[in-house]
């Protein structure tokens, strides 16, 4: 949900902490891509061609609003009130899962102690909440949150640059403009 979607009593109190995972714009569009064909072909709809999603996701044609807003409205606030507003790149975590995880658990106010540590606790959870573990539990893959929709669709591969495999060198060029121009004087890459 878009920052300012959020009720006033989440969006700007002091209680509740906001932990916003984002990912690099191609890899994005080609996850969502395949999500929505997983989900429509749950609902019997034609596939959606990469090229009528590559133009909806140019276009900011999305169920969230343009990806590059969506992103912007959680940095902006991660900046303006970190105490409340933790973001964190997919990217950067998967390349250091115990750095992230540990500047996440300082951010709900439950930091490691020294002897979690050493006991390995950091290592334990990284397993536990690793895509493999979790795209293997049994609810994951015969489960349903919804009626008819296998919790199956939620989950391809979780790999960096897998967009790569399935985008143009041109759709990759144009997402990449079309990013820069949109993040330009953040301080805020993808």
């Amino acid at each position: 949900m878009p920052y300012t979607l959020l009720p006033q009593s989440v969006a700007h109190s002091e209680t509740p902490r906001i932990v916003y995972i984002c990912r690099n714009t191609k890899d994005n569009l080609a996850s969502w891509w395949h999500f929505a064909n997983k989900l429509r072909s749950n609902i019997f709809l034609e596939p959606l061609k990469l090229e009528d999603a590559f133009e909806r996701f140019c276009k900011a044609l999305s169920t969230c609003g343009p990806i590059w807003d969506h992103v912007l409205g959680y940095w902006k606030e991660s900046l303006e009130r970190p105490q409340n507003v933790f973001l964190f790149k997919y990217e950067e975590l998967l390349a250091e899962p115990a750095l992230h995880l540990k500047s996440l658990a300082e951010f709900v106010g439950y930091p490691f102690s020294s002897m979690e540590e050493k006991e390995g606790v950091i290592d334990q959870i990284i397993n536990l909440c690793s895509f493999q573990n979790l795209s293997n539990l049994a609810v994951n893959k015969t489960g349903a949150s919804y009626p008819g929709i296998s919790n199956s669709i939620f989950f391809k591969e979780g790999k960096v640059g897998d967009s790569a495999n399935f985008l143009t060198s041109e759709m990759m060029e144009q997402l990449d403009r079309i990013t820069e121009q949109k993040l330009q004087d953040s301080g805020l890459t993808l």
